[in-house]
Parts: structure tokens; C-alpha cells; sequence
């Protein structure tokens, strides 16, 4: 019976159907800061096709700086509020630090990812993400 399921599972696929695979939950932190601070920085880990998100709220018209280290095959997007995956800042084309980022009230989000062999090595990458938002 086995050989037939993986059979009707091949032919589904070679039809064209698809079959439905779960995907596991992405991790969400919110970045809050210290009392009289305007930054924060938090460590984590990131392995795989995972990513990790980090959101923080902000102001209109305040300024966010972001920066990543670790290994340079860790990198992140900043997603403006309500994004759907669109970034204002991409560190794979644009580099580890981000600065003079202009804000918009709401909540904005930081993603952890890793890409090309990185992401396939199956080795786990060890950051530290270091936020500061200023009012100008």
C-alpha cells in the first residue's frame, strides 16, 4: 500500500496538482528598548530556509539605523508597515548597516534570512542585531 500512495503522489505531481506540505512557523520577536535608550540589540540564530522576524514601532518622521554582524551570509530586509515582502532596505544589495532610514508611524519589521549555499548547508549562523531610532 505504501508503493501506491507514493505512486498517486508522483502522478499528482506529474499532473500538475500539488500537494499540500506544511510549513513551519516563522519566529517573531518585538524589539522594545531600555528606559531612556534609543537603541536596542538582541543575538539569535538562524539556520536553513528559516528567517527570523524582529518588529519595532516607530513614530512618523524619526529616523532608524540597523546594522548586522556575524557571518556575511546572514542578512535583512526592513519591511515597512504593512508590507508584503516589498523592503526599503535590502543588506544582500546594499550592505550590513542601514542608516537615515525615514519612518512612517507603525510597525516595521526586520527579517533574518540566509540565501544561496548558506541557506542549504544545513549549519547554523550565529548574529547580532543592533537597532537605534532617532527623533530629528
Amino acid at each position: 500500500m505504501t508503493n501506491k500512495f507514493v505512486m498517486a503522489l508522483a502522478c499528482l505531481a506529474l499532473a500538475g496538482g500539488g500537494v499540500a506540505v506544511p510549513l513551519a512557523a516563522q519566529a517573531v520577536s518585538r524589539i522594545s528598548f531600555a528606559k531612556s535608550n534609543d537603541n536596542a540589540s538582541v543575538k539569535g540564530i538562524i539556520k536553513g530556509k528559516a528567517y527570523r522576524d524582529y518588529t519595532l514601532g516607530v513614530a512618523e518622521g524619526q529616523t532608524m539605523a540597523v546594522s548586522l554582524t556575524g557571518s556575511n551570509s546572514v542578512n535583512f530586509n526592513i519591511l515597512p508597515p504593512g508590507s508584503t515582502g516589498e523592503a526599503v532596505f535590502n543588506s544582500a544589495l546594499e550592505g550590513r548597516v542601514a542608516t537615515r532610514i525615514k519612518t512612517v508611524k507603525g510597525d516595521y519589521t526586520i527579517r533574518i534570512y540566509l540565501m544561496g549555499a548558506a541557506e542549504t548547508s544545513g549549519k547554523a549562523y550565529p548574529y547580532q542585531l543592533s537597532v537605534t531610532v532617532m527623533n530629528f
